[in-house]
């Protein structure tokens, strides 16, 4: 029987998401997340926010409730977020779920939808020995997503302005 004292995702603070994505994804480490965060602010546009959803954020998959690299070290990926317009100028039209507003993620299953991210892509993954999905969209959808939805995440770099 789950606890129902433990915090649900919706409830997680920042810092209990921050501490997750260390511990899980980063070694315990937090010099690797701010490396890994460093890596990121230099490749995308000005006044892009990112944020970091999924696993490594909440503990488990959402899909099935599994915990984190639940089938072997490295096997749960990263979901990362780029917030703003700007940034969707890197996915091809092929690459949306919804074109200029919400792209598919740049990640193994369309590893040519963003060909500008891929050295980003490939640069992340070699930092953190797993997957890492990058994902474009523009503010109000994660804001339909984060604060309508629920689906929590850790920002790693806040936006400056609006769209």
């Amino acid at each position: 029987m789950a606890d129902e004292s433990a915090p649900t995702h919706a409830e997680l603070t920042e810092a209990e998401k921050r501490a997750n994505v260390i511990r899980l994804a980063f070694d315990n480490d937090p010099a690797k997340l701010d490396a890994f965060v460093n890596e990121i602010r230099r490749a995308i546009p000005e006044n892009t926010g990112v944020v970091l959803r999924g696993s490594a954020v909440t503990g488990c998959r959402w899909k099935d409730g599994a915990p984190f690299d639940a089938d072997g070290p490295g096997t749960s990926d990263l979901d990362l977020t780029l917030v703003g317009h700007r940034v969707l100028d890197f996915f091809k039209i092929t690459g949306y779920f919804v074109p200029g507003v919400h792209s598919r993620p740049l990640s193994d299953e369309d590893p040519d939808i963003a060909p500008g991210l891929v050295p980003l892509r490939d640069r992340l993954m070699s930092m953190v020995h797993r997957p890492v999905n990058v994902q474009g969209t523009r503010d109000f959808v994660m804001y339909l997503r984060g604060e309508l939805i629920g689906q929590p995440y850790l920002t790693l770099i806040e936006k400056r302005d609006g769209e």
